[in-house]
């Protein structure tokens, strides 16, 4: 039984945040009881003298948890940058253990938790310490999220790589509509080729929603989210 997942991604503005949040919700439907974190957050706004993330405030909106914003965001910097980077041009220490402790308080509160990569695997979070490193570190599998066109297939096949090359279970693939595009030859066969040239499951593809209703959204993360826990 999965107790708790990473949602990584092939590149930053991918959609993390959204695929999270849904099968959040959708695991919630299922009567789940679900917790979310995104342990890093860059590019985050001063709001009331605090420095606020608007994926997390969207991320546990969403959701609709209601763990303190400290646990599902121990660590949030202002620059738009990899963490490393948004910690050493804010004169910042990045502590991981203020990060660990309240990942093992949201997974002992909840019966599962989804946690939200930055950018993607080999993105740094301390020196030489990437994403990747710490899904080993705290255990957890993988759910890739991907583009649906042209250069899905390298980007997802670097990706699927790394996390395997860091003994890290690969779980499945999300494609995922970030933007209103056209479906064309590529968008239609990538999803066979993505499971036949890494091996790993597509679990759904998530349209670009725009205004559409939201059920077809639900839909959408219900069938991902019976894939993965059932």
């Amino acid at each position: 039984m999965i107790r708790a997942l990473l949602v990584t991604g092939t590149d930053t503005g991918i959609g993390k945040t959204i695929v999270t949040a849904g099968l959040a919700a959708a695991l919630v439907r299922r009567g789940v009881d679900v917790g979310v974190m995104k342990p890093f957050a860059t590019g985050a706004t001063r709001v009331r003298g605090r420095l606020v993330s608007d994926d997390v405030e969207f991320l546990r909106r969403e959701s609709g948890v209601r763990d303190p914003l400290e646990q599902i965001n121990p660590i949030c910097l202002e620059p738009p940058l990899a963490p490393s980077m948004a910690a050493g041009i804010s004169m910042q220490k990045i502590d991981l253990r203020k990060a660990t402790r309240a990942f093992r308080a949201l997974k002992a509160a909840h019966s599962t938790l989804l946690v939200e990569g930055v950018g993607g695997l080999l993105v740094p979070l301390l020196t030489r310490f990437t994403v990747a490193h710490l899904a080993r570190r705290w255990k957890l599998p993988l759910v890739i999220v991907a583009r649906p066109g042209l250069g899905t297939l390298n980007h997802t096949g670097l990706t699927v790589h790394a996390g395997r090359s860091f003994g890290l279970r690969v779980l499945g693939i999300v494609i995922n509509h970030a933007t209103p595009s056209r479906r064309g030859l590529a968008e239609r066969l990538n999803p066979a080729a993505l499971e036949e040239e890494t091996g790993v499951p597509v679990l759904g593809e998530v349209p670009f929603l725009g205004a559409r209703p939201n059920k077809l959204r639900h839909r959408v993360f219900d069938r991902i989210a019976a894939s993965l826990f059932s």
